[in-house]
């Protein structure tokens, strides 16, 4: 029987946890860019991935996702395990793009039932658009500490709190939906260990079988996030938290900022047009 020490589980915990996105120390150009730039370029982006139809403009957008990766030294690795939750909807959307039923086929399977070129194409483009906002989310959350995404947060919205928007609870809500990601992933992986310590196997027995056995995952793994959340609120009731006059520790941005800023919209644009 081989044995696994704690130290040893600490290291997968680690490793998991990095493959979901979360902050990697670095010292690369995408570290070094200002958060504000990152979040207002992954929002043109997202633009972008969603307005690019035609061939030339989803190699623009792969191309940049590419660099992106290079200079952030994020790996296909991790963008293909960040995917994975969704492989069964990306599958499905595929099939229900490529597939046709009731004639208009150009390549037939069974029967009636073929393929459309065209359909194949909308079903491969809708893949490597998610595939792309994965890239460029992961990117982005794994250059970018929680703290400086807050701040970006909190400063992208200032003009907004002239509206009665509260631009502090705002911030704080991202802040603990940040810090809760990996809480979540402690916590799953800790009820995990303990299941299969008392015997548990989740890898056997056909999937409604599986299914089942995921409950008594799920639902300690809720009632354990729920608890914390009241832990939250009433720590954050006794020291009188309000939301408001929260310090933005974010100083203005870099000419090399600006420049990153203007050449991303730019690019945005162009794949919009062409």
């Amino acid at each position: 029987m081989r044995c696994v020490s704690e130290s040893s589980w600490g290291v997968v915990l680690v490793a998991s946890h990095a493959a979901l996105g979360t902050y990697l120390s670095g010292n690369t150009p995408m570290h070094r860019l200002d958060a504000r730039v990152k979040l207002v370029l992954l929002l043109a982006m997202t633009v972008a991935a969603f307005c690019a139809t035609s061939p030339p403009a989803a190699v623009l957008c792969v191309a940049s996702l590419a660099v992106c990766l290079a200079v952030s030294h994020v790996s296909l690795g991790t963008v293909a395990r960040g995917l994975r939750p969704a492989a069964i909807v990306l599958v499905l959307s595929f099939l229900a793009n490529a597939v046709v039923v009731a004639g208009g086929a150009d390549i037939a399977l069974v029967g009636q039932v073929g393929a459309s070129s065209a359909g194949i194409w909308r079903g491969t483009l809708a893949v490597a658009r998610i595939a792309m906002l994965v890239g460029f989310a992961l990117v982005v959350s794994s250059t970018t500490m929680p703290t400086q995404m807050v701040d970006a947060v909190s400063s992208l919205a200032r003009p907004l709190g002239r509206l009665g928007v509260p631009v502090g609870d705002l911030a704080m809500a991202t802040s603990i939906a940040l810090r809760f990601i990996p809480l979540a992933s402690d916590e799953y992986d800790r009820i995990v260990l303990a299941q299969r310590a008392r015997g548990a196997r989740f890898d056997e027995g056909s999937i409604r079988t599986r299914l089942a056995k995921r409950v008594s995952i799920f639902v300690p793994l809720v009632v354990s996030l729920f608890r914390r959340a009241d832990e939250l609120a009433l720590a954050m009731g006794d020291r009188c938290y309000s939301g408001d006059g929260r310090t933005i520790l974010i100083g203005p941005m870099r000419l090399v900022d600006w420049s990153v800023l203007a050449g991303g919209l730019v690019f945005t644009v162009l794949v919009c047009l062409v």
